[in-house]
């Protein structure tokens, strides 16, 4: 028997001791009245009443520690003889063990070593556990593990929990900055009969009760420009997006986005609102405009800014006014032997992205707003009025990752329907990322919709950065794992 599983079966025999004495190993509730945190603020002498997972056990004899952790931190919880109870003394030996968690009540201490501790009158057990936690304690170091098994990565990893905890911070500061500027949150369908908004293959579920095929939306984009035609002059979501697409510490087939419609601004309105926020959200964190990002210090003080056509030809050499269809782009990539992947792009558009995404993105480390990309690229953005080969819009690229992405949103429905349809030929020759048809959102242009600005960022690499963590799987509380 290996060691595990003698813990299990100790374990397990103790249950049933504690049920034949009457004692509940789950009992219904505990009267904890105060946190870990206001414990160890309390005065030498105050009673106290917490409780929390014990983490550690040491038990020395005439004397035994315990750790207890509750959401607010740790403190030492300390058995004595003559001053702890007999029973209760015996009854902490015996049957608590570490990773139960146990209520305690008794005095504010502080031990020779100066540490504030609770001297223990009355335990309970509250939730006996059957599993042990890792031997090491102090910190579940497999990464794979870690994220398929969240709650013992959060018991016994407390660095993990602040992650999360930042992370609420970073949403409710977005939430509070767009309201204060009379925006509306609005909730968006994540069952879809029509997908659309971004560029990005769907996953497909089906309704039983109407025998219909549906998709798990990839993006709030149409709805909410729906909501702008009907009168929503500023609206929002914070939302979950699904993209049947790669895997890596960039990309989850399931994240959370920020998107926001602006009726009657443009994108260089929410270019100002960007610099805003990020601001705004660096006070809240307490962080400097310098953020530290696995070891590079990026710099928000002073977002640079920089044309799409620009990078492109600085990075490449290729110049895409006068290689502007996908044939002459294909020869000059073939020319300079760039690594770019021709065969997985269908047409123009597909082929400057794979271009952009592979030899120039990557090399922008600092803060950059990147704009005016080819008209190609986007299908619901409005054309730039001085030259319509490209569009009003930007991305925030940060460490070689997008950020955001905002654009002046096209409300000509002649122009939009007749990209939507060039996106329907596209579809049909085997490019599963274009957008279908909507009619019902034409109609809604077709009705009217103002002069709007719409903006979307990922919450998940937002986080990332803003708590200098490797991987979208350690922002996400539940990433999505392959089967074991």
């Amino acid at each position: 028997m290996g060691r595990e599983e003698q813990i299990i079966e100790e374990r397990l025999k103790k249950i049933k001791e504690l049920e034949k004495r009457k004692i509940n190993p789950y009992p219904n509730k505990f009267d904890k009245k105060n946190s870990v945190s206001e414990c160890i603020k309390s005065k030498i002498g105050a009673k106290v009443t917490t409780a929390g997972r014990m983490i550690t056990k040491r038990d020395l004899g005439k004397i035994s520690f315990a750790k207890l952790r509750d959401y607010s931190g740790d403190i030492q919880l300390v058995f004595q003889e003559g001053k702890t109870p007999e029973k209760i003394f015996d009854f902490f030996k015996e049957y608590l063990d570490t990773g139960d968690f146990a209520g305690a009540e008794g005095e504010i201490i502080k031990t020779k070593t100066g540490e504030i501790s609770i001297l223990v009158k009355k335990i309970e057990i509250l939730s006996k556990a059957i599993l042990p936690l890792p031997e090491k304690f102090h910190g579940l170091q497999d990464k794979e593990e870690r994220y398929r098994k969240r709650y013992l990565d959060l018991a016994v990893n407390p660095e993990v929990k602040k992650i999360f905890e930042r992370r609420e911070i970073i949403i409710d500061t977005i939430r509070e900055f767009l309201k204060k500027r009379d925006f509306a949150e609005v909730e968006t369908p994540i069952l879809q009969p029509v997908y659309g908004g971004a560029s990005a293959t769907p996953f497909i579920t089906h309704l039983n009760a109407l025998d219909m095929n549906l998709f798990l939306g990839i993006s709030p984009e149409l709805y909410l420009k729906r909501l702008v035609a009907g009168g929503f002059d500023r609206v929002f979501t914070i939302c979950k997006n699904f993209r049947n697409e790669g895997i890596d510490k960039a990309h989850n087939p399931e994240f959370t986005m920020l998107e926001f419609y602006y009726a009657y601004a443009n994108y260089e309105k929410l270019m100002e609102m960007a610099e805003e926020l990020i601001k705004e959200l660096l006070k809240k964190l307490k962080l400097d405009s310098a953020v530290e990002y696995q070891g590079i210090k990026l710099n928000f003080k002073s977002i640079k800014k920089m044309r799409f056509q620009e990078l492109i030809k600085e990075k490449t050499g290729i110049d895409i006014e006068k290689s502007d269809d996908f044939e002459k782009l294909k020869k000059e990539i073939e020319k300079k032997k760039l690594d770019v992947n021709i065969k997985h792009a269908k047409h123009y558009g597909a082929l400057l992205d794979e271009l952009y995404k592979r030899v120039a993105r990557p090399s922008i480390i600092q803060p950059t707003f990147l704009t005016h990309y080819p008209v190609e690229m986007i299908a619901l953005a409005k054309r730039n009025e001085k030259n319509p080969r490209f569009i009003n819009t930007f991305q925030l690229i940060v460490n070689g990752t997008e950020i955001i992405k905002a654009y002046d949103e096209l409300n000509d429905p002649i122009d939009q329907e007749q990209r939507l349809i060039e996106q329907v030929k596209l579809k049909q020759k085997g490019d599963s990322e274009a957008m279908p048809m909507d009619e019902d959102f034409l109609a809604a242009l077709k009705t009217g919709m103002p002069p709007t600005a719409g903006f979307g960022m990922g919450i998940d690499r937002l986080v990332m950065l803003l708590t200098d963590q490797p991987s979208i799987r350690d922002v996400i509380l539940f990433p999505f794992m392959k089967k074991e």
